[in-house]
């Protein structure tokens, strides 16, 4: 595709889109997009690289004709750039399609795959890559602060990127991660997820056995071992592998199978560190300002691959000391008057188990309310809603918004927020719905005292919150207000 001079991008602000936007403008394309709507961090990031995005979908964003369209798997039929495509014929891709053609080919392809951690386990092992002075080329779901943006171009021979099981496009419904064809993959969870497009977990598993399937004898496959139940939907997987496989964990959890085992885990409230052993000997220390376990499990799977290429422990060490994390995991957007406000990316029950527990270990002391947005595919359907409610329950106060365009569930299939309520009271803990982020910043905002904490949870804009909230709590400032912006300050990281 090296000929085609314009290329337009339609969903451009979908994470893994804007990247391959900024990428592709690297590689000297002129490039274009067009969303429904933009907010950060991508909307920031596409505007810092000067990136024309059209709002709302409209068949003129297409004039000039494009050489080329990629259209991102948010889209499907009836969206009005999409119908000018397919009429006038103009050629068109999907993004891993383009990925794969333009940029993978020819590099060691490295692939993070898993229900959860691939952002922040990608960005770690990017990073200690980085550090190891071997410049790999990464594309990542998200903005690690290390680098600043969420692909990176570099001379070195990886390619480093985050595998995703959604599907690829309208018109091809694989995963997207079938079209890299990894050399290495790190697998960090098989769980239940993405319910609009897998039926149930057999479905998710099926995926991520072809993933496996793909690594080459030669390749490496590093995987999460929890030693439980939970775990026996990656075992189920790993029998598709033809490469070695190494698996990681827990001391206490995994048993003599895990090569790379965690030990002497503390996780303080400014810093974590533990110790790894390699097959039952000692190994390395580490330490990070992150929170959470399972930041630990994240960065010990980027630790036993890169040690796989030849990295040295130190050099690892080094890289995990100064990683310091990805926009939208656990950030720390305002403290207004020692009430801190926290936004998430988590949105599923087992993410915001873990967000919340990451949190009650940085903040002992502090009152922890939970504002979640029901807003994936997932989180809008009741399949999980139980375990949603047994997450939530683990916060002090609990404020949930109506259902994301709820609408578009059938009703049968819908997430029953007063269930949820229910289920997180009877567990003794008090829990709301308000209808949007207006109605919930105009709530809470009075009830919020000095050192509560107060974690927004969403993988989408939920309204401009992240910037209400901390606006409406200085209007309630009487006396010697002390507002302090943090911005990109992050206390951990997840997905």
């Amino acid at each position: 595709m090296s000929q085609k001079n314009h290329i337009h991008l339609i969903g451009i602000c979908g994470t893994a889109m804007a990247s391959l936007a900024g990428m592709l403008q690297e590689r000297g394309f002129r490039v274009t997009g067009s969303d429904a709507a933009a907010y950060p961090p991508m909307s920031t990031f596409l505007e810092s690289l000067s990136i024309p995005v059209a709002q709302p979908f409209a068949e003129v964003n297409l004039d000039p004709v494009p050489d080329l369209v990629v259209v991102g798997n948010a889209l499907s039929r009836g969206n009005v750039e999409l119908e000018r495509v397919l009429d006038k014929r103009i050629p068109f891709c999907s993004l891993p399609q383009i990925l794969h053609d333009e940029f993978l080919v020819g590099k060691d392809v490295l692939v993070v795959a898993g229900t959860h951690g691939k952002t922040t386990t990608t960005s770690m092992l990017a990073w200690i890559f980085e550090t190891a002075g071997l410049q790999p080329s990464f594309l990542i779901g998200g903005i690690p602060e290390n680098f600043g943006r969420s692909f990176g171009l570099g001379e070195g021979k990886h390619f480093i990127l985050e595998g995703d099981e959604y599907d690829t496009a309208f018109f091809d419904k694989g995963p997207k991660f079938m079209h890299y064809f990894p050399d290495s993959v790190i697998l960090t969870s098989v769980e239940f997820d993405h319910a609009d497009i897998y039926n149930d977990l057999d479905a998710v598993e099926t995926a991520f056995k072809r993933l496996v399937n793909l690594v080459p004898r030669r390749g490496r496959i590093v995987a999460f071992d929890s030693g439980d139940n939970h775990g026996e939907s990656i075992d189920r997987c790993l029998q598709k592998a033809f490469c070695p496989v190494e698996r990681y964990g827990a001391l206490d959890l995994s048993g003599d199978r895990a090569g790379w085992r965690i030990a002497n885990l503390k996780l303080d409230e400014e810093r974590t560190s533990w110790s790894v052993l390699r097959n039952g000997k000692p190994w390395a220390d580490f330490n990070f300002p992150l929170g959470g376990e399972y930041n630990v499990w994240n960065a010990t799977a980027a630790a036993a691959m890169a040690a796989n290429y030849g990295i040295s422990k130190e050099v690892i060490a080094k890289a995990l000391e100064t990683f310091r994390s990805v926009k939208r995991r656990l950030e720390v957007k305002a403290e207004v008057n020692g009430i801190t406000i926290i936004d998430d990316f988590a949105h599923h029950p087992t993410a915001i188990e873990q967000t919340i527990r990451a949190l009650r270990a940085r903040y002992p002391q502090s009152r922890l309310w939970v504002v979640l947005e029901p807003r994936s595919n997932t989180m809008r359907r009741n399949v999980l809603q139980d375990a949603l409610a047994r997450s939530l329950a683990l916060a002090d106060q609990v404020v949930v918004a109506a259902v994301f365009k709820s609408e578009a569930i059938p009703e049968a299939e819908r997430l029953d927020l007063n269930r949820v309520i229910a289920e997180i009271e009877k567990r003794g803990k008090q829990a709301r719905i308000l209808a949007d982020a207006d109605s919930i910043v105009n709530a809470i905002a009075p009830e919020l005292r000095e050192r509560d904490v107060v974690a927004i949870l969403s993988n989408g804009g939920f309204g401009g919150i992240y910037e209400k909230l901390p606006q409406r709590l200085r209007q309630l400032e009487v006396k010697t207000p002390r507002v302090k912006e943090l911005g990109a300050q992050t206390l951990g990281v997840k997905t």
